[in-house]
């Protein structure tokens, strides 16, 4: 509890607003006055940031300095934004500022490997290596000293975070929307390969599935008194007579902290989502129904969330029940009530599809070039090899062949009589003829 009330009252929220827990079910118990008992920290939930494993540990290591942690207490969004809070870093104790340094050296690594990794795979592809687009990954901290955690250090990941989770809805809006085109897309591709007959029937029964998903009771409006009441009632087990904005927002406050954070608020919007989506119903998509839920959150941030911190305190809860919108009767129109794109978009996006289709194609057909290329050079080197292996065969039966003919012409060696005459400096005997012969000396008979 204290650790979300300290991130609840400060900017660093801002870095956390997706670390928080996913709301748990609510017990009726609740609704009795008990003192409220010390939470450990809570299962964070992915940032979807590429840095949060880093942002989590820094965030969890100043939390616990002493002097930080009271920092964050008083701390309000001027002391954030003008880096105010960061110049504290100064004060925080030396083995919390040790480890800042190690997280920061651990950090710096991760992200030259991932550079070298995207510039090893740009520059192997032929294409263009977009240096600035690489060193934006460095914009979360200070890599001219990749050595210490220092303010700047901290002033540039309050301020890159902030701006990445800001842009986060924005981009899941947009990627939502290029996965309802291509649905359409694909649908309609599909349809392109049947027959008339099936065509008709696939035509069918897709309108047949529209119709049945569109039929559901009634949405009330995300943050209304009669989606409260509803929840009061379902949920919670309480009679709607009896509805206490105040005891209401105590017990949805799941953690304590005096604050709804976003997965608070999306927990309330449960009752409401289970009325048009139903995972076992094939007319239900799942995916659009986290979209829905996205869309309520930001409907009631935007009527409540008066200082814009992304957290709604007991406060604006309390002034949001005194409006006129509250008492709103109108029911909340669904995704299917709102087309999320034109005909000329969805041309636009399947011209997309095409054109990077097109690449897809060339870039397969060169890299079939280049493999036959290298198939036929791999057997132009396989005959070389066998041709040398044949060379080196036919020289060595030559070989053999030269040194059978020295024996046949020479003969074999004839053995030296001891009778033989053999001439100084000569090892070979002299032959029959010149061997000496009794030559009769004069005045001798």
């Amino acid at each position: 509890m204290v650790r979300g009330r300290a991130l609840a009252h400060c900017g660093l929220v801002l870095l956390s607003l997706w670390l928080c827990i996913q709301s748990v079910p609510i017990s009726v118990e609740k609704t009795t006055e008990k003192p409220q008992e010390e939470h450990g920290p809570p299962d964070s939930a992915d940032s979807g940031l590429h840095y949060d494993r880093y942002l989590r540990e820094v965030i969890e290591y100043l939390e616990k300095d002493p002097h930080f942690k009271e920092k964050l207490k008083n701390a309000n969004m001027d002391d954030i934004k003008n880096g105010k809070l960061s110049k504290e870093l100064d004060f925080v104790h030396h083995n919390f500022r040790t480890k800042l340094d190690e997280l920061k050296r651990e950090e710096m690594n991760r992200l030259r490997m991932l550079l070298k990794a995207k510039h090893d795979i740009q520059g192997g592809n032929g294409r263009t290596v977009d240096h600035m687009a690489l060193l934006k990954q460095f914009e979360h901290l200070n890599h001219m000293n990749p050595d210490t955690f220092e303010v700047e250090d901290l002033d540039r990941l309050i301020k890159s975070a902030t701006k990445d989770l800001e842009n986060f809805d924005k981009d899941r809006h947009d990627e939502f929307k290029k996965y309802e085109m291509m649905k359409e897309h694909e649908r309609r591709e599909h349809l392109k390969s049947m027959n008339e007959e099936d065509r008709k029937k696939a035509e069918e029964h897709y309108e047949e599935m529209r119709k049945k998903h569109a039929d559901h009771p009634k949405v009330n409006h995300p943050g209304s008194e009669d989606q409260l009441k509803e929840v009061w009632q379902e949920a919670d087990g309480m009679d709607p007579e009896d509805f206490d904005p105040k005891t209401f927002f105590k017990m949805h406050d799941s953690n304590g902290d005096g604050f709804f954070d976003e997965s608070e608020l999306e927990a309330l919007f449960t009752k409401e989502l289970e009325k048009v989506y139903n995972p076992a119903n094939e007319e239900d998509d799942m995916v659009e129904m986290e979209e829905e839920r996205l869309r309520m959150r930001e409907h009631v941030m935007n009527e409540v969330d008066t200082n814009k911190d992304r957290l709604v305190s007991l406060d604006e809860f309390m002034a949001a029940t005194k409006k006129e919108e509250f008492l709103e009767k109108d029911e909340w129109e669904t995704l299917d009530q709102n087309p999320l794109y034109t005909e000329e978009e969805l041309k636009a996006y399947e011209q997309q599809l095409a054109h990077e289709e097109n690449d897809i194609n060339k870039k397969s057909a060169e890299l079939q070039k280049q493999r036959e290329e290298l198939e036929k050079k791999e057997e132009e080197l396989q005959a070389q090899k066998v041709g040398l292996q044949q060379a080196v065969e036919e020289v060595e039966r030559l070989k053999a062949q030269n040194t059978n003919a020295e024996v046949k012409h020479t003969g074999t060696p004839v053995a030296v009589s001891e009778s033989a005459t053999v001439v100084p400096g000569n090892s070979q005997p002299l032959p029959s003829a010149h061997q000496q012969q009794d030559v009769p000396v004069p005045g001798h008979s």
